[in-house]
């Protein structure tokens, strides 16, 4: 098993724990790095961090990192892949992924997956909503995911009318 690096990253909705393998970015987690872990200071954490609060400042909205998933069934795996193509500050109900994915009744199943996603943030399950744009579940809790939404949508606006 590869050895994982870790290191945080102070944001407006608490620490973000993030570690990386040889590969990529392997996690990223709400609050610190597991207490067992020592901090390091590799160039990939290091880029991913700074990536990470520039995404916070509204500098960023897009992620240029590569990720090394180790985790996951097929069909989260799937799940993953449609929430990467999610624009910045859209959204698409859990139904739409199921659809896309050829089984329109999985919508609990996306959701679960989205729990489960390894990769929050970069892989912006937050932008995940129930039917009609209802605000449902989301690992970090629903006042990080309102504040995801929020941030993304000030951003975009402020980009468009800027």
């Amino acid at each position: 098993m590869a050895v994982l690096e870790w290191n945080c990253v102070d944001t407006p909705i608490g620490d973000i724990g993030v570690a990386v393998d040889e590969t990529g970015v392997c996690s990223v987690r709400f609050g610190p790095p597991p207490p067992s872990r020592s901090f390091s200071d590799a160039p990939l954490l290091r880029a991913a961090l700074e990536q990470i609060s520039q995404y916070f400042s509204g500098e960023r909205t897009e992620f240029d990192l590569p990720t090394s998933v180790r985790v996951g069934s097929v069909f989260e795996r799937a799940v993953w892949e449609q929430i990467a193509t999610i624009d910045y500050a859209g959204m698409r109900t859990y139904g739409d992924i199921a659809h896309a994915l050829g089984d329109p009744g999985a919508a609990r199943a996306v959701g679960t997956a989205c729990n489960h996603n390894p990769l929050p943030i970069i892989v912006p399950c937050h932008r995940v909503v129930g039917a009609g744009g209802k605000l449902v579940g989301f690992g970090g809790g629903l006042p990080r995911k309102v504040f995801l939404l929020e941030l993304e949508a000030r951003v975009g606006i402020e980009r468009a009318f800027g």
